[in-house]
């Protein structure tokens, strides 16, 4: 199947309030454009510099998503026009996204990353973090960014009932954040292998690439 018949497939499988990211890590610009002129325009990068030379590159009605681990220092090449930032786990990160939001006059929508999985290689705030977090003044002086959601992602596991217990547990942390900031409106889990479950579990945004692309080419 192709890259636009892929697309059609998950977007009809998809309920209307899921908006779908799909992940273009590690591929050229020709697949993205082929997923462009199906109609996508939301796509997700890992990578900064890689995210940057695509967003020179291809057309700018694209919304890019950064949703690998972000290094402070490479704030600043993104801050210009990234769309949104799913993965900010530290008060440090967020400042620093703030602070090059500034220089741009823009206020930076993101996403708080919540630590759910077993593993340890997952990124991540945990429940009493993100309090801390949301509770601090610096937080609250912090003028150029715009907390609208969470992001998970779930143990890398066939067991269906532990992914499905850690993404209810981030949908329970998402309604708690409702009541406490008022763009609360993302709830970004589920990944090509699990965003069924993720769906079933309240989120609204899923991200997916290898179901889309193909298999990823890291050579």
């Amino acid at each position: 199947m192709s890259i636009k018949d892929n697309l059609n497939q998950i977007k009809s499988e998809l309920p209307e309030r899921v908006t779908l990211v799909a992940v273009s890590k590690t591929k050229p610009n020709e697949d993205i454009l082929e997923a462009y002129e199906a109609g996508q325009r939301v796509f997700g990068e890992n990578k900064v510099q890689e995210m940057v030379q695509k967003w020179e590159d291809l057309p700018k009605d694209i919304d890019w998503h950064m949703i690998g681990h972000v290094q402070r220092n490479k704030v600043k090449y993104m801050a210009e026009f990234v769309s949104l930032i799913h993965g900010v786990d530290s008060p440090r990160l967020l400042k620093e996204i703030n602070k090059q939001a500034k220089k741009y006059n823009r206020v930076i929508p993101c996403l708080l990353q919540i630590h759910i999985a077993e593993e340890d290689t997952k990124f991540g705030l945990d429940k009493a973090e993100l309090e801390e977090l949301i509770e601090s003044d610096a937080f609250k002086a912090m003028e150029n960014i715009k907390i609208v959601g969470l992001m998970g992602m779930a143990t890398f596991t066939d067991d269906e009932n532990q992914v499905r217990k850690e993404f209810a547990q981030l949908k329970s942390m998402f309604g708690n954040l409702k009541t406490k900031l008022d763009d609360i409106t993302i709830l970004s889990m589920g990944m090509s292998g699990d965003y069924q479950i993720a769906i079933e579990e309240g989120s609204n945004m899923v991200r997916i690439g290898s179901s889309i692309f193909g298999a990823r080419n890291y050579s």
